[in-house]
């Protein structure tokens, strides 16, 4: 895990900006909070908003990001105000919280922007349970919110808006169906319910901390769309919770709630939180939990069987998780990565065709966006085949598939990008073997699609076979083709363990 956080690459040095920028965002929101005279209560309240509009907002374009940070408030607010004035009503107060969970998974179907708005309408009501919200802190909280939102949306649009040069990448959405055949309706139901068997344990171990169960539950839903992610999201968040908790036994109590310190180490924790995210989930929770624990010892309510019970709850959430997604509407890895896996093809598809027409002299022609969007689709595919790929994983036949995939669409990814490049040089010259390979690459694609018998294969394998490259473009198109070429085994193989239909 060091090794994939440490030496992951870093294009661009994306996620370094990242991270530097959301310590300087949540640090300038609660610099003002405590400026203006605002509680700790508020200030750690404006904290979290500002530290989820920079974390969860994640639309195409910058115009989009600052019309879905524009909406947050509209999404935690009126949550903020029913879940201070249920305080004192348990039964319903439950009831409110789990539809606000299950309100949260379905918005996902309207995209980024459906999904920043219900982590941010749950995480609302969730810090009012961790703060003990009552009606009469309502509107310092209110307060909080509002300057915390603008200062975080100044650091992003205004002063660090590293996103302006980068290319608009389209977040994919998932695959869908209709009714129940929809992932997020399907989702939708097993989060409520699997947070339903998470509040009643939650409760049962603890009447003040239970909401803890809850939250661990919704955040192994985040994210993930089969029931294999789902379970190595559950896996991983109880690692890197009692990771987290053993270094808190060491951080967070001896501290005792000092400010400077707790401050530092705050810092660090949010660095460390969106700098591993896209790349360890595990890492990530270790962050998250020892930046709770010190804010427990600044609410002065931290000690050693606080930790445990965290460890426990965290358990107890994870596990009415596994099992919603194993008992309630399951949806299986096999679909999910079949859909992703077609995606990313067809990506593959609309490189080439672009790449061609630039080659070809089309200056309207830019593979570049497609390159970029590659890129999410490969992530994405990753991310569904990673319960298969699992060192833990008893798969072994269906392991040794998905990394012959992976390493595959790699290779594919490595020339296509390269081919891009190519065609981005003005002094790339036109060749009729560009096209003709162009259009080889294009029928692999389609013949994969097709999901054809073996002889179709067959006959793909032996169209494959290009001849000396002596132009740049030529090598990354017959390496293209070749690597299409070798996926159409582990894509279309029929034995017990498939990677696609």
């Amino acid at each position: 895990m060091l090794k994939r956080v440490f030496v992951a690459p870093d294009p661009g040095r994306v996620r370094l900006r990242f991270a530097s920028r959301a310590v300087v965002g949540v640090g300038l929101a609660v610099a003002l909070c405590g400026l203006v005279g605002h509680s700790l209560v508020a200030a750690i309240t404006g904290g979290l908003a500002a530290l989820l509009a920079l974390f969860t907002v994640t639309d195409a374009t910058v115009r989009q990001q600052a019309v879905t940070t524009a909406l947050l408030p509209a999404a935690g607010l009126p949550v903020l105000a029913v879940a201070a004035v249920l305080h004192d009503q348990p039964l319903a107060r439950d009831l409110v919280f789990l539809a606000v969970m299950g309100a949260g998974v379905y918005a996902r179907r309207w995209g980024p922007r459906g999904h920043a708005l219900g982590v941010f309408a749950f995480m609302t009501f969730f810090a009012a349970q961790f703060l003990h919200t009552v009606p009469g802190q309502l509107p310092e909280l209110y307060a909080a919110v509002l300057l915390s939102l603008a200062a975080a949306s100044a650091v992003r649009f205004g002063l660090w808006c590293y996103e302006r040069r980068l290319p608009a990448v389209a977040v994919p959405a998932p695959p869908e169906g209709r009714g129940l055949a929809r992932i997020t309706t399907r989702q939708a139901v097993q989060a409520t319910l699997g947070g339903a068997f998470a509040l009643g344990l939650g409760q049962v171990l603890s009447d003040q901390r239970w909401y803890w169960a809850v939250g661990a539950t919704w955040w192994v839903f985040v994210n993930t769309t089969s029931r294999g992610e789902t379970l190595v999201r559950g896996f991983r968040r109880v690692l890197g919770t009692v990771i987290g908790i053993a270094a808190g036994f060491l951080v967070a109590i001896p501290l005792e709630g000092a400010g400077a310190p707790t401050a530092a180490i705050v810092a660090v924790c949010v660095f460390g939180t969106f700098y591993t995210a896209a790349v360890s989930y595990s890492w990530m929770m270790f962050f998250v939990t020892v930046m709770v624990g010190v804010l427990y010892g600044v609410l002065g309510v931290l000690d050693a069987s606080l930790l445990w019970l965290r460890v426990a709850e965290t358990a107890v959430g994870a596990l009415g998780a596994v099992l919603a997604v194993l008992l309630v509407l399951p949806v299986t890895t096999h679909a999910v990565t079949d859909a992703w896996i077609r995606k990313a093809l067809r990506c593959v598809h609309a490189c080439t065709a672009e790449a061609a027409e630039r080659l070809a002299g089309s200056l309207g022609a830019d593979p570049a966006p497609r390159v970029a969007e590659l890129d999410v689709l490969l992530g994405r595919v990753r991310l569904s085949l990673a319960p298969l790929v699992h060192p833990l994983s008893p798969l072994k036949a269906r392991k040794a598939r998905a990394r012959q995939v992976l390493a595959l669409l790699d290779d594919c990814v490595r020339e296509v990008r390269g081919l891009a490049s190519i065609a981005a040089d003005p002094a790339a010259s036109h060749d009729a073997r560009l096209s003709a390979a162009c259009s080889r690459v294009e029928e692999a694609v389609e013949e994969l699609l097709r999901q054809e018998n073996r002889q179709a294969r067959e006959a793909g394998r032996a169209a494959v076979q290009p001849a000396a490259a002596d132009h740049p473009a030529l090598a990354h198109l017959h390496g293209l083709e070749r690597a299409l070429g070798d996926l159409a085994a582990p894509l279309h193989s029929s034995p017990r363990a498939p990677i696609a239909a």
